[in-house]
C-alpha cells in the first residue's frame, strides 16, 4: 500500500508518524528496547502531545533477528504464525553510549542511538539492509481516505482485496545496488519482485493473474537474506515501488513484527526459516511417479477409468496415482464425502480392483459444505461452520448453492470433518486433493474468536494441517501425501502443492515456471502443475512440451478441465514422449528422492531457481526460464512451438543427460529441439544416481544401481548420500582414475555399476 506523494509529499488524507531517533535504548528479558520518538527531542518540552514508536529487537535464533514496531502497545496485537521453538543461540543484548546491539550468532542488529534513526542488519561484517529514515513509521488514514468496504462478493473483503483500516504500520528495508528481491509466494508474474505491488492476501485467482493461491510473507534476496513479516493478516508490499531504494511492508493496525534470517546463501536462508515456520514433510515414494486425473467437468465412471488406467498399460506408460475429481460426489453437494451411487454404486469394489492394477488412488475434496449435501445438516445443528455476526451460518453461492465453510478453529469441527474423511480413506483411498481454501470471508465469526482477517490467509493452514493430520494417522508416517492449492507461511509441513489453474498455452507453461520458482523461494520444497494446462485443450505440441516439463518437475500429474489428458488423445507421438520421460522419471527416482530428503531436513526444494546453485553467478540473477532439479541436473523447459530454446549454462563443462553430448558453459546456448528432447543438462563433478527399474518410481534402488560419474579432473573422489524406499540414509563413496571407477556402499551389501562420462 502506498502512502506517499512522490519523494516529498504524502498522499491526500494520510498523516505519517516515522521513528527520527533512537532516544532511548534499554535491555529487558533478553531484549532490546528502543523509545523512537516521532521527532527529535531537543529540549525538555519536545516531549509532550508526541506520539512515540516503541522498536523492539531480540535474538531468535543462530541468524535469525525479530524486530517488532509499536504504537500503542494495548491496541489488537497479530497472533503472527504459528512458529517452531529454537534452540539457544550465541549472542545477546550490548548497549553503549552510541548504540544498542543485538547478536544471534553471525547476525548483528546495530541501532545507532540518538537521530537520525538508523537500524542496521550485519552477517559477520557484511551489511546486509537496514531500516533507515522513514523506516519505522505509523500511517493514520483520515475517514475519507479510509478503504471503504463493500458487499461480500468474490473475495469477501473490500474493494481492493485489503482489509478496511484507518492506520497502517509499517517498515522499510534498504535495497542495495544490483540487488533483486525473489519470494513472496507462489506468484505468476515475474520471479524478481522488484517494481512490484504485492499484496499477501490469498484468492482464486488462476495462474494469469497478479494474485496469488499461495500468499507467503517471506522474501529473499540476492544480498544473503531473508525477511518474514510475522502477519497471516493482509501485509502490502512495496518492493522498490513506492521508496524505490528499498522493500516496504506494511499491515493494518498498531504494529509490525517482522523477522531477518542471515545466510551467507540462499540456501541457509531458506534452512533458517524453514526451522522457524516448519519442514517439509517427506512424502513416499510412489507420489513422485505419473498422476493421472479424470479431469473436472468430464463424464466418467468405473468403465471411463478402468479404460484410461488399461490404456497406459497397454501402452506401456508407467503410472502410479490415479484421481478421482470433483464428480465422483453427487453435483450439488460438494462437499459430501460419499461416492455418487449413479455413476459408482460399488466404491469399495472398484477401489480395490484399481488397487489390484497396482495404483495408489486420491480423491478431490474441499472445505466448503454445499447446502444439498448431507453435511450441511449434520454441521449446521452442531455448530460446525463459519458464522455471521448475528449467529447465522456464513452462507453464499458461488462455487456451490449454498456452501457453508467448516470451522476448522472449532476442535468437534475438526474431529467430525476428519471422521469422515477416514471413512473415505478406510475405503481405499490414499492420497486428498485439497482444493480451495482462498474464498474466506472476512466479515464472520470464528469459533475460537480469531480475527477473521488473521484467519484469511491462515483457514488454508488449518484445512491442510486436519487432512494431513488423518493421512498420517491412516497411512503412516512418511506415507501421507497431499495434492493442495492454498497454502501461507508454513503451508509447506504438509506437501505436495500444485500450481492452481493454468491455461493451455506456452505462455501459460512460462507463468507456471514462475510461480513454482516463487513457491521454491518462499521454503516449499515440493511442487506440481497441471501438465498441459487446466483451461482449454492443448494442442498435440503444447501438450508434448509440458509432458517433458511435468515429468521433470518434484511431482507429475495429467489434469484438465473440460478435456481429458490421457496421451493418445493428442496423437501416437504423445504416447511414445510420456513413456520415454515417465521412465527417464523412474529411472532417476535414486537422485530425487535424496533431493527430496533434503528437502525434509533443510527446505531447499527439489526443483530449485538457478541462483540457488550459483548465488556468485550475476547471470543467474533473473533466469525464470530455466532451473535446477536437485543439486547437479538443469532443465531448461521448450515453451515455442519451434522448438527452439534458450537457456544459460553457468562455467564449466556440462553433460546433456539424454544425448551425452559435452557443451561448454559460462555462457547463453540456443538450441533446437524435437518433442521428445529438451536441455537436460548434468552439472561438472556430479554422481547421478539411477535405478534399475523404469516402470515404478517405489522399488529397491541399491539392486542394480548405476552411477554416473561426470569428473572435473582425473581424479575421482566423491560421496553421495542415497535414500531408500522405507526412509534410511546410506552413503556411496565414488572413487578412480581416468575412465575407471568403483562404488562402496557404507552399511549395504550392494553391487554398484559406475559408469565414468569423460
Amino acid at each position: 500500500m502506498k502512502f506517499t506523494d512522490g519523494f516529498w509529499q504524502r498522499r491526500p488524507g494520510v498523516t505519517a508518524l516515522y521513528a527520527r531517533e533512537a532516544y532511548r535504548l534499554t535491555e529487558r528479558d533478553g531484549a532490546l528496547e528502543v523509545l523512537a520518538p516521532t521527532r527529535e527531542i531537543r529540549e525538555r518540552g519536545n516531549v509532550l502531545n508526541l506520539p512515540a514508536l516503541e522498536v523492539t529487537v531480540a535474538p531468535v535464533a543462530d541468524g535469525v533477528i525479530r524486530v517488532r514496531i509499536d504504537h500503542h502497545r494495548g491496541a489488537h496485537r497479530s497472533p503472527g504464525f504459528p512458529l517452531l521453538a529454537q534452540d539457544a543461540c550465541e549472542g545477546g543484548v550490548e548497549i553503549t553510549d552510541e548504540a544498542g546491539t543485538v547478536t544471534a550468532g553471525r547476525l548483528r542488529a546495530v541501532v545507532s542511538a540518538g537521530a537520525p534513526w538508523s537500524l542496521e542488519f550485519f552477517d559477520g561484517e557484511t551489511r546486509l539492509t537496514g531500516s533507515g529514515e522513514k523506516g519505522p513509521g505509523h500511517m493514520i488514514l483520515a475517514a475519507d481516505a479510509a478503504v471503504v468496504a463493500e458487499p461480500a462478493g468474490e473475495t469477501g473483503v473490500t474493494a481492493d482485496g485489503r482489509a478496511t483500516a484507518r492506520a497502517y504500520t509499517h517498515e522499510q528495508l534498504d535495497l542495495g545496488v544490483g540487488e533483486v528481491v525473489y519470494g513472496l509466494g507462489e506468484r505468476f508474474g515475474p520471479f524478481v519482485k522488484n517494481g512490484q505491488t504485492v499484496d499477501s492476501w490469498n484468492a482464486d485467482g488462476g495462474t494469469s493473474s497478479e494474485q496469488s493461491y499461495k500468499n507467503v510473507p517471506f522474501y529473499m534476496t540476492n544480498r544473503g537474506y531473508g525477511v518474514l513479516v510475522n502477519h497471516p493478516e493482509h501485509v502490502s508490499f512495496e518492493v522498490g515501488s513506492e521508496a524505490v531504494e528499498r522493500v516496504q511492508f506494511s499491515v493494518p493496525g498498531q504494529s509490525v513484527e517482522y523477522f531477518v534470517f542471515a545466510g551467507p546463501t540462499p540456501k541457509d536462508v531458506i534452512d533458517r526459516y524453514t526451522r522457524l515456520t516448519g519442514r517439509p514433510a517427506t512424502v513416499p515414494a510412489w507420489s513422485y511417479g505419473l498422476w493421472l486425473s479424470t479431469s473436472f467437468t468430464t463424464d466418467y465412471d468405473e468403465a471411463t477409468v478402468s479404460s484410461f488406467v488399461d490404456g497406459m498399460r497397454e501402452r506401456g506408460i508407467p503410472l502410479s496415482v490415479f484421481h478421482f475429481d470433483c464428480f465422483w460426489m453427487r453435483e450439488f453437494e460438494w462437499t459430501n464425502l460419499t461416492w455418487d451411487e449413479r455413476t459408482f454404486p460399488d466404491p469399495e469394489g472398484m477401489l480395490a480392483r484399481l488397487h489390484d492394477k497396482d495404483l495408489k488412488l486420491c480423491a478431490w475434496i474441499n472445505p466448503y459444505i454445499a447446502q444439498r449435501s448431507p453435511l450441511f445438516d449434520e454441521g449446521l445443528e452442531r455448530g460446525y461452520f463459519v458464522k455471521n455476526t448475528d449467529g447465522s451460518v456464513w452462507q453464499w453461492d458461488l462455487w456451490v448453492a449454498g456452501m457453508a465453510l467448516v470451522d476448522f478453529t472449532n476442535p468437534e469441527a475438526r474431529a467430525w470433518f476428519q471422521e469422515h474423511l477416514r471413512t473415505l480413506l478406510r475405503q481405499g483411498i490414499d492420497s486428498l486433493k485439497t482444493d480451495f481454501g482462498e474464498r474466506i470471508p472476512t466479515d464472520v465469526v470464528y469459533h475460537d474468536g480469531t480475527d477473521p482477517h488473521v484467519m484469511h490467509n491462515l483457514y488454508t493452514q488449518l484445512y491442510n494441517d486436519a487432512v494431513f493430520e488423518v493421512l498420517k494417522a491412516e497411512r503412516g508416517e512418511g506415507d501421507a501425501v497431499l495434492f493442495a492449492r492454498s497454502a501461507t507461511a508454513g503451508g509447506q509441513q504438509f506437501p505436495v502443492h500444485w500450481g492452481g489453474d493454468n491455461t493451455s498455452t506456452y505462455a501459460s507453461m512460462a507463468e507456471t515456471l514462475r510461480g513454482g520458482l516463487s513457491l521454491a523461494s518462499s521454503g516449499f520444497g515440493y511442487w506440481s502443475h497441471d501438465i498441459g494446462g487446466f483451461e482449454g485443450t492443448p494442442d498435440p505440441g503444447v501438450f508434448k512440451r509440458w509432458v517433458a516439463f511435468g515429468l521433470l518437475s518434484s511431482h507429475s500429474r495429467l489434469h484438465g478441465s473440460e478435456s481429458y489428458r490421457v496421451p493418445w488423445a493428442f496423437d501416437d507421438e504423445a504416447v511414445a514422449i510420456t513413456r520415454r520421460f515417465a521412465e527417464l522419471k523412474n529411472t532417476l527416482m535414486p537422485y530425487l528422492l535424496a533431493a527430496g530428503a533434503d528437502a525434509h531436513e533443510t527446505g531447499v526444494s527439489i526443483a530449485r531457481p538457478m541462483f540457488f546453485e550459483f548465488p556468485e553467478d550475476p547471470a543467474v540473477t533473473y533466469l525464470d526460464r530455466q532451473y535446477m532439479l536437485g543439486r547437479d541436473l538443469l532443465v531448461a523447459p521448450v515453451m515455442s512451438a519451434t522448438g527452439d530454446v534458450e537457456f544459460y549454462l553457468p562455467a564449466g563443462t556440462w553433460t546433456s543427460l539424454l544425448t551425452g553430448e559435452r557443451v561448454e558453459g559460462g555462457r547463453w546456448v540456443r538450441e533446437n529441439h524435437g518433442f521428445d528432447s529438451l536441455p537436460l543438462y548434468v552439472r561438472p563433478g556430479a554422481v547421478i544416481p539411477r535405478g534399475a527399474r523404469a516402470d515404478r518410481p517405489d522399488y529397491d534402488y541399491l539392486e542394480g544401481l548405476v552411477l554416473d560419474v561426470y569428473p572435473t579432473e582425473d581424479a575421482i573422489d566423491a560421496s553421495i548420500a542415497l535414500v531408500t524406499t522405507d526412509g534410511a540414509r546410506v552413503q556411496v563413496r565414488v572413487t578412480g582414475e581416468g575412465t575407471t571407477a568403483s562404488a562402496t556402499v557404507e552399511g549395504a551389501d550392494a553391487q554398484v555399476d559406475v559408469r565414468v562420462h569423460r
